[in-house]
């Protein structure tokens, strides 16, 4: 017989108003958007619309609390202790019911379907959500299809692999629970647990009770999401749990999730069924100015980070944004992953005060020294270049010399002009040579670098290439006895224009502009390309350089980063030839 009762709920019977108490006094610093939320449900719990009840909500956490251990170092095999922000976000997701449908069918119907849980990197996302599913295999529904879902396998298999490793500590012989192939299966009331990914064939016609889908910031589109939620049309109480940090996709699946919660947190519409049955848990800051003003005094960084100081340490993330102070790269992963401040897909590279500074030098300084060189062989209409690295004993400084090729097709281009391209001037100052035609004969370019040999003796020791459009430029540079050779023993090296190859690259080029170590004559050329280069970062902190617009050229930014690919990987041996000059 199901009995609604109604209860006076406080901060001493209840974990989620208890955490709204303690989050009001300031014990507990939390952001704006989920203090919004708290307040909302505290309202909820007193409306008719609801029965309150924190069996469901209480039995899990006997069973993670008693009966889980966890899976990673430097915790591994102790019990899982539910921190405060844990039992309350659980005791909210199971404890609200739906008053009428429950009095109804007899039965407890769950107000909320979805949770959506953004929290930043390293605060137990997976290892909670992996001990909830546990949970629900152990003391759920008899039959239950669990799953474990991101846009990957790899990815799916974050919290699957911990499932497995807190059921094998818990059944280490497997007498009530067995893992297979396909499936972990709890052998009495025959539910299990599967992965499911946006590659895994099939996804229709499931039958889902309960979904943990991570890292939902990598996806563009809302497949795997809509093919789970579809699969628990037929469920009771099904939920779907969306764990996620902020990431660098535009207008992907979690933004579009993100506004439907933060519509749910502002009441944009109350009659909204929907919207009735989400439940935003946004863990984020209420402005930028707190991550750099941040420190453990005012601990406002706990804002976005509800476990720092008890599994996350203060002297990582003190690290992490001392690091981004530093770098464009790590300053966008840092605010995305430990902030959860959404960062643009691109943005600018440099800012102007980074490589707009008085340092000039004459050429003839260098002659008879030895150089590294890198190239950029653009497609037939665009913007060709070369530069040659060069540096001095005892001086950090590196020496810049380059020179951009033009075909004469472009130089009426509007779009360019538009863009602050100035071709004429340029070429009239030296700068850029005009090629005749509609494309940039590149085998010039070899002559470029047999040239400076023959006017300042400058010999080049070793030069970075991509492979697009590189086989005429191979074959002349071979006339000219620069060879091409697998591995590092040749002289023209292959450098792939990626993210895994340049980023290094990329940071130290970066850094080096900050102390005014690159001296490029003041070109007028790098300093448009540089001025209209982006950065990208993807999900593991790698970054690109890319075009901000398309008509704004960044050839001269990319041969330079290429450039610094070079450096690095030669550096010790180049400074040694520098070094007997």
């Amino acid at each position: 017989m199901l009995i609604c009762e109604k209860k006076l709920w406080t901060p001493d019977n209840s974990f989620l108003l208890e955490y709204r108490a303690r989050a009001q006094t300031g014990e507990i610093v939390i952001g704006q958007e989920l203090s919004i939320e708290l307040d909302n449900l505290a309202v909820d719990m007193k409306d008719d619309r609801y029965i309150y009840n924190r069996d469901d909500a209480m039995l899990r956490m006997d069973f993670m609390e008693h009966c889980v251990r966890l899976t990673k170092s430097p915790f591994y095999n102790q019990p899982m202790v539910l921190m405060l922000w844990q039992k309350a976000l659980i005791e909210a997701l199971y404890s609200f019911k739906m008053a009428q449908q429950s009095r109804e069918r007899g039965m407890w119907i769950d107000r909320f379907k979805k949770l959506l849980l953004l929290i930043a990197r390293k605060n137990t996302k997976s290892e909670t959500s992996s001990a909830l599913a546990l949970s629900e295999l152990i003391t759920g529904n008899e039959g239950a299809d669990i799953v474990a879902s991101s846009n990957d396998d790899n990815q799916a298999s974050i919290v699957y692999d911990a499932i497995d490793t807190m059921r094998q500590l818990i059944d280490p012989d497997d007498l009530d629970t067995k893992r297979n192939q396909r499936f972990i299966l709890h052998k009495g009331n025959n539910s299990k647990i599967f992965k499911l990914s946006d590659r895994t064939r099939n996804k229709e016609g499931r039958n889902i009770d309960f979904a943990i889908v991570d890292e939902t910031h990598e996806m563009k589109e809302n497949i795997i999401g809509k093919s789970i939620e579809q699969s628990q049309s037929l469920k009771d109480n099904p939920k779907f749990i969306n764990i996620s940090t902020e990431g660098f996709v535009p207008d992907g699946y979690l933004d579009e999730e993100l506004a439907k919660a933060r519509a749910v947190i502002s009441q944009e519409d109350p009659d909204d069924i929907a919207a009735e049955r989400l439940l935003p848990w946004l863990y984020t800051q209420d402005s930028e100015l707190e991550v750099w003003n941040g420190d453990r005094q005012n601990r406002l960084w706990m804002k976005s980070n509800p476990t720092l100081g008890m599994v996350k340490k203060w002297e990582y993330l003190e690290e992490q944004v001392a690091t981004a102070r530093k770098s464009k790269a790590d300053r966008m992963f840092v605010l995305s992953k430990d902030f959860n401040i959404k960062q643009n897909e691109a943005e600018s590279w440099l800012n102007l005060e980074d490589y707009h500074y008085e340092s000039v030098y004459d050429l003839e300084d260098f002659r008879g020294c030895v150089c590294l060189g890198a190239v950029d062989l653009a497609e037939t209409t665009d913007l060709c270049a070369a530069k040659i690295l060069m540096m001095k004993p005892d001086d950090k400084t590196k020496y810049i010399y380059q020179h951009y090729w033009i075909p004469e097709s472009k130089l009426e281009d509007s779009n360019d002009w538009n863009a602050g391209a100035r071709y004429k001037e340029w070429a009239s100052e030296k700068l850029l040579t005009i090629t005749e035609g509609n494309d940039v004969d590149l085998a010039v370019i070899a002559d470029w670098f047999y040239q400076l040999y023959k006017d300042f003796e400058i010999r080049l020791w070793k030069c970075g290439y991509d492979q697009k459009f590189s086989k005429d430029w191979i074959a002349r540079m071979g006339k000219y006895s620069w060879e091409k050779a697998n591995g590092d023993d040749g002289d023209l090296i292959l450098i792939q224009q990626n993210a895994q190859t340049l980023s290094n690259a990329m940071k130290l080029c970066e850094a080096d502009f900050r102390h005014q170590i690159i001296n490029y004559n003041e070109n007028a050329v790098d300093r448009w390309c540089l001025g209209n280069a982006g950065i990208k970062v993807d999900d593991i902190g790698q970054c690109l350089c890319v075009k901000m617009e398309m008509a704004r050229r960044i050839d001269g930014a990319v041969v330079l980063i290429i450039l610094y690919e070079m450096y690095r990987r030669y550096r010790t041996d180049f400074r040694q030839i520098t070094e007997k000059r």
